[in-house]
């Protein structure tokens, strides 16, 4: 059966639309900068809250409860859940990078026993290339050495409890936002700096383990991405 229409060739449904609606009204409570999932990129945002009325002939007369909190897009415009607000932004993403090779990188050089100068230039290498752009051998042998006298231990023990706090606490923010292949490319970077200067050591592969259960990948892959960093490609 087709709609009742009127004598305008509108249906009754359309009619009554225009009579009763639902109308928001939205209070900002706060602001900051987020990865917008719509402009592709770090923009400011609005949060905002609120009230939900019904509507007779466009004018608020009864209130309907409030809504989910909101994120507005100061550039787009688009509203988006909060949950949005958890994804760093660009810029923050790069520095949790940066930070977690750089850990990643002393961690190795700290089980690796006396840090060779293979070990050094090959660590050097990726800490630049992460962001640390004036990072140098010298600094990275200065860094673990103290980092020996700090937690009162020597190369080439197992990675001590100290140390895996410090590569968790760099890598569990991290490794929600990265795919297979970035997580496995830290792990992999951190096994180079290891096989720099020989076989891996016992103490190097405790760390190395250490790192890839934080970036949660499982056992049987990190055993498979050591021994595919030992094959020359």
């Amino acid at each position: 059966m087709l709609p009742e229409r009127g004598p305008h060739g509108h249906t009754a449904a359309a009619g009554l639309s225009r009579l009763l609606g639902t109308r928001t009204a939205w209070t900002a409570v706060g602001d900051g900068e987020f990865f917008c999932p719509g402009c592709g990129g770090d923009r400011n945002y609005q949060r905002l809250t609120g009230r939900r009325r019904f509507t007779l002939l466009g004018v608020p007369v009864l209130p309907r409860g409030e809504s989910a909190p909101t994120v507005e897009c100061a550039a787009c415009g688009r509203h988006f859940g909060t949950d949005v607000l958890d994804h760093p932004t660009t810029t923050r993403f790069a520095a949790m990078l940066r930070d977690a090779v750089h850990t990643v990188a002393l961690a190795v050089l700290a089980a690796g026993g006396v840090c060779s100068r293979a070990s050094l230039e090959t660590a050097a290498a990726g800490v630049r290339a992460a962001g640390f752009d004036d990072c140098t051998e010298e600094q990275l042998a200065a860094l673990v050495e103290a980092l020996e006298a700090d937690t009162g231990r020597f190369t080439g023990e197992p990675c001590a409890a100290g140390l895996a706090i410090e590569l968790h606490e760099a890598l569990d923010p991290l490794a929600p936002h990265l795919a297979a292949p970035g997580r496995e490319s830290i792990l992999l970077q951190g096994a180079r700096i290891a096989l720099a200067d020989g076989p891996y050591t016992p103490a190097e592969r405790d760390a190395l383990a250490t790192v890839g259960a934080a970036l949660t990948i499982c056992s049987t892959d990190v055993t498979r991405l050591l021994a595919a960093a030992r094959t020359p490609s």
